[in-house]
């Protein structure tokens, strides 16, 4: 069996340990899986300031990727995750052999996620960072209630989101992605959970991130399940993910 290395990204609010129910069995698989804490989140959480930013986070996968001197790495990010990889591949290129967007994908050259969001979200978060996260956070969802209708996703997994989140720091949202290029040599696949296939190809000519999952190397993966699929599929995300390692 080829073993692959992987490095596991989580979107905004939560550490490594929501991985932790996909990268147990693809580590039994025999791969190697390095699941992230970014800067201010999970257990690195005494690390956020107003500072922190989309740069800090991409700085950490690269540091990890040179550091670790990682080659071949199937890169995988979540929801705001994406922007982290993206920024990460574009700089080492040479050390990424894949990027996987799971329910999400890469923002185009120039947009910040609240960008992404649309003005009626990015105000609505604005005044949620001054009146509940001191001017610079973004406290994390009522986990409970959005997992109400998702009956993969019982007690014990909320309590564990709520246990493993954190308020994001600000300005990982609000600074703008700056890519060289670099990253769309690489080939690509969208593991689509929330939209479908069908889905993405009606709104890839209305939205400049979906058109940016339409060009290039792109295969993809329909897992039809909640936003957060480690969490209500992790057994089916890591077949999946293994699957496009081999």
């Amino acid at each position: 069996m080829n073993t692959t290395t992987y490095v596991l990204v989580p979107g905004f609010w939560l550490g490594a340990s929501v991985w932790s129910p996909v990268a147990d069995p693809l580590r039994e698989q025999g791969h190697v899986v390095h699941a992230v804490d970014l800067t201010g989140m999970g257990e690195r959480a005494h690390l956020a300031s107003p500072d922190t930013n989309l740069t800090t986070h991409i700085d950490d996968v690269v540091r990890l990727l040179e550091t670790q001197d990682l080659h071949d790495v199937v890169l995988v990010g979540h929801s705001y995750g994406a922007l982290v990889t993206t920024g990460a591949a574009d700089r080492v290129p040479e050390r990424v052999a894949r990027l996987v967007y799971v329910d999400t994908g890469p923002l185009p050259d120039g947009m910040s996620q609240a960008d992404f969001e649309g003005p009626d979200a990015r105000a609505a978060n604005d005044e949620l960072v001054r009146t509940h996260g001191e001017g610079w956070k973004l406290p994390p969802p009522p986990w409970a209630a959005l997992a109400a209708d998702v009956p993969e996703v019982d007690d014990a997994a909320v309590a564990a989101l709520v246990e493993g989140s954190q308020p994001q720091p600000w300005r990982t949202a609000t600074q703008p992605v700056a890519l060289t290029g670099a990253w769309e040599r690489l080939p690509r696949t969208g593991v689509l959970c929330s939209f479908s296939l069908e889905q993405l190809h009606q709104m890839a000519p209305h939205s400049p991130a979906f058109a940016h999952m339409v060009d290039g190397d792109w295969t993809y993966v329909e897992l039809p399940t909640w936003h957060w699929p480690m969490v209500s599929q992790p057994v089916r995300l890591a077949e999946v993910l293994g699957s496009v390692g081999s």
